[in-house]
């Protein structure tokens, strides 16, 4: 036992002689580990909502969603829909993207109709009358397999008439 001992070299054992490199590497290593759930809090990897809008003469429409989100993320999208005119058929389209990659938990309120076309979500909300506004709340959960961008278009219509669209962008992050 006390031969095992012998051939120990303290210098490198106790005093770290030639292996001042490897400190360094291990504290860098702990850093990167530990800058991952700061980054997090700090919002870079997503969550947070962000507001976007787009008007017309008719109508002003407010889109409140994140941009960046995680896999297994639960979230609200509200859509605004502010009429400065009478609206008869006030039908929401939302492109692809807001359907991709994602779980739709809740609709509030209730659209009167819903379909789909080739992908498209189509929510047909009813009339809304000048001056007055309508709230649409979307509760969604992102699946956890789902990395990447995509397109989340928007558009408000009239029947048919195109009031507005909106562009936006959901990247989620693994």
């Amino acid at each position: 036992m006390t031969a095992e001992l012998d051939a120990v070299a303290l210098e490198r054992a106790r005093d770290l002689n030639g292996r001042d490199h490897e400190v360094w590497l291990r504290r860098a290593l702990l850093l990167l580990v530990a800058v991952l759930p700061v980054l997090a809090l700090l919002n870079v990897f997503g969550q947070s909502a962000v507001e976007a809008s787009a008007s017309s003469p008719v109508v002003k429409l407010t889109v409140r969603s994140p941009t960046h989100a995680r896999g297994g993320l639960l979230y609200e999208a509200r859509f605004t829909i502010e009429a400065h005119q009478d609206i008869k058929n006030a039908t929401l389209a939302l492109g692809g993207g807001w359907a991709n990659g994602l779980t739709f938990n809740a609709i509030e309120p209730q659209p009167s109709r819903e379909t789909s076309n080739n992908g498209d979500l189509t929510f047909q909300l009813g009339s809304i009358s000048a001056g007055r506004s309508f709230v649409l709340h979307l509760y969604y959960q992102v699946n956890p397999t789902t990395t990447g961008t995509r397109a989340q278009q928007v558009a408000l219509l009239d029947g048919e008439t195109l009031l507005v669209s909106l562009d936006r962008h959901l990247t989620v992050y693994p």
